[in-house]
């Protein structure tokens, strides 16, 4: 199995170091999630609270569901700003409150730009990333890009278009489909959504087809127009990936599927693009063309384990790797079944030693540059491996014992890390099952 078997995040940092600016970037408002800008669910179910409660209506638990008893019908964020505010201006005004940022939502970090934000401004300005297409209304991207020094191109209606640097000219390129919160023409009712000006379509239709694509916080179940931008463009030149969390609903797996676009599982926005971030840098750091997987978790693990406020990055880079081994050490080629001979011994000892270099070649940096604070890194690591090799009990005895022998390679490599200043003798621990004789 390749080393990078199933981590499409390594594969995007490449694909973006190889080729920077060919990458185009789609954000949703689940990037502006995590800066307490609320999606429009939640405004639309805080808006039925606001006119139930002005009309006399009792707090209730679940507005939703009072929503659906009392209309008939499900909350829609189009039907009731519609029906609240005729005319955009309106509709602007409404909106308005739920985006610009108050002196204190200032004071306590709210409604300003996120990491993710932050580390995509990184990416443009590196020149990884050039062009930004977006459904949000606010300006946390711009934002963002401003305090790294970066002034984009802005696109946020047909008129700006017209005037706009061309999109190959431009350093950072932003385009606002829906518009911005301050302007009276955004787009947010299902009419105004169900298609774009001929303009944004030609632009649309541009950006998909010469640039590959990375997709995040944006579900691909709602805007009409844009849902049908994707499904009418070819898919001939650069990748697609999908940042999704859990499994993507039906309308994203359509244009999944038609795209071929690479699904990357992550945890939130902000880890999937620092990571990707980092992993960028740690690929520059490494000066090569085609470096191996290999070198870069070591160089991953050198850069986390030099500063203490990337502890979190360190334990999440072994945990995965972790991971990975055992999901490895679990195929077939490691069956615990099979008749023993010399040739077959050898070569399952060379597939464990292969699956287990990443983590080894990781551990010997702890041991090298650690300050000791790493063995309890290293003991969860060595205990996670040998706890899940003894979940097999039947087969073969010796393919039974040679389970574990992972533990002793890593063991290994950690102990030969600290060789250098004396310390081998502190890294027994009866946690892992291994105990080394102290020095007289």
């Amino acid at each position: 199995m390749s080393i990078l078997a199933k981590d499409q995040h390594t594969q995007l940092a490449f694909a973006l170091y190889e080729n920077p600016g060919v990458f185009a970037v789609l954000l949703g408002s689940g990037l502006s999630r995590s800066a307490e800008i609320p999606t429009g669910w939640e405004i639309t179910l805080d808006l039925i609270r606001r006119v139930a409660l002005a009309q006399g209506v009792e707090a209730q638990p679940d507005w939703a569901k009072w929503y659906r008893e009392e209309t008939g019908h499900e909350p829609s964020y189009s039907a009731l700003l519609e029906e609240l505010a005729s005319s955009p201006d309106e509709r602007r005004s409404i909106l308005h409150s739920y985006i610009e940022p108050t002196d204190q939502d200032r004071e306590e970090w709210k409604k300003v730009p996120t990491p993710a934000h932050e580390a995509l401004a990184d990416l443009v300005r590196a020149g990884y990333v050039r062009v930004i297409v977006t459904t949000n209304f606010d300006r946390l991207m711009e934002n963002a890009l401003r305090e790294h020094g970066v002034e984009p191109t802005i696109v946020a209606s047909v008129d700006a278009l017209k005037g706009a640097e061309p999109l190959a000219h431009s350093a950072c390129y932003i385009l606002k489909l829906h518009g911005d919160y301050k302007d009276a023409r955004i787009l947010n009712t299902d009419e105004e959504l169900s298609g774009y000006t001929a303009e944004y379509d030609a632009l649309l239709d541009r950006i998909f087809d010469e640039y590959g694509l990375i997709v995040c916080g944006w579900s691909g179940e709602w805007d009409h127009a844009l849902r049908a931008a994707f499904l009418r463009a070819p898919n001939r030149r650069y990748p697609m990936y999908w940042g999704a969390r859990g499994k993507p609903g039906t309308g994203a797996g359509e244009i999944i599927t038609h795209r071929g676009a690479r699904l990357v599982e992550i945890t939130d926005a902000d880890s999937f693009f620092t990571g990707l971030w980092q992993r960028v840098q740690t690929l520059e750091q490494t000066h090569r063309q085609n470096p191996l997987g290999v070198d870069l978790l070591v160089n991953s693990t050198k850069r986390y384990l030099a500063k203490p406020e990337y502890r979190i990055q360190l334990d999440e880079l072994f945990s995965q790797e972790t991971e990975r081994l055992i999901e490895q050490i679990d195929s077939s080629a490691f069956a615990a079944q099979g008749g023993w001979n010399q040739d077959e011994f050898c070569r399952r000892v060379a597939l464990y030693e292969a699956a287990t270099e990443p983590l080894a070649r990781m551990a010997g940096v702890l041991g090298r540059w650690g300050d000791g604070s790493e063995l309890s890194l290293v003991v969860d690591v060595l205990s996670a491996i040998r706890v899940h090799a003894d979940k097999v009990g039947g087969g073969l005895t010796v393919w039974l014992n040679i389970r574990t022998y992972p533990v002793v390679l890593i063991f290994t490599a950690y102990g030969l890390g600290l060789v250098p200043f004396s310390t081998l003798a502190d890294a027994s621990s009866p946690a892992i099952g291994i105990h080394l004789p102290r020095a007289p």
